[in-house]
C-alpha cells in the first residue's frame, strides 16, 4: 500500500464542507492499494451553458483526487502537498448522471508526485483524462 496510514472513503468525505469539492458534490467512493476513486454529479452545478459537463468541473475533480492522494502519501505533521500543474483532455461530452474519477500514481517521489486521473461516464466510457503534478514541501512552522 502506498498510503501513509489507513484511510476510508467515510474519513475523506468527512472533511469540512466549505470547499469547492463539496460544493460540486464530489464524494470519495473507494480506496485501493494504489488508487482512489470519487464521483461527481453532472447537473446544474457542473454544467456549462450548453448543458454538458464543464471542463473546469472535470479539472476540479481531477485536482481534488490528485491532491487528496498526495496528502494520503505524506506525513502531514512534516509536509504539505501543493499543486504545480494540471492538464486535462476532454474526450466526450456528458450531460447527466455521475462521472467517476480513478486516480493512480505515475510517480511518487520525495519532492514531487505525478497523478493520472481518468474519468468515466455512467456507461463506463472515458470522458476525460487528466494529469496532476504536485510539489511536496516542508510544513511551514
Amino acid at each position: 500500500m502506498i498510503w501513509f496510514k489507513d484511510f476510508t472513503p467515510a474519513l475523506l468525505n468527512d472533511r469540512p464542507k466549505n470547499h469547492i469539492g463539496a460544493l460540486l458534490g464530489i464524494e470519495f467512493t473507494e480506496i485501493g492499494e494504489d488508487y482512489i476513486c470519487a464521483t461527481m454529479p453532472v447537473d446544474e452545478r457542473t454544467h456549462q451553458p450548453a448543458g454538458i459537463l464543464h471542463g473546469g468541473a472535470s479539472v476540479v475533480l481531477a485536482e481534488t483526487l490528485g491532491s487528496i492522494a498526495s496528502y494520503m502519501c505524506i506525513d502531514p505533521a512534516k509536509y504539505i502537498a501543493v499543486g504545480l500543474e494540471v492538464n486535462a483532455n476532454h474526450i466526450r461530452p456528458v450531460s447527466s448522471g455521475l462521472v467517476k474519477g480513478i486516480c493512480k500514481p505515475l510517480h511518487i517521489g520525495g519532492k514531487t508526485q505525478i497523478w493520472e486521473i481518468k474519468m468515466y461516464n455512467d456507461k463506463g466510457k472515458m470522458n476525460c483524462v487528466s494529469r496532476l503534478t504536485v510539489a511536496i514541501l516542508p510544513k511551514p512552522l
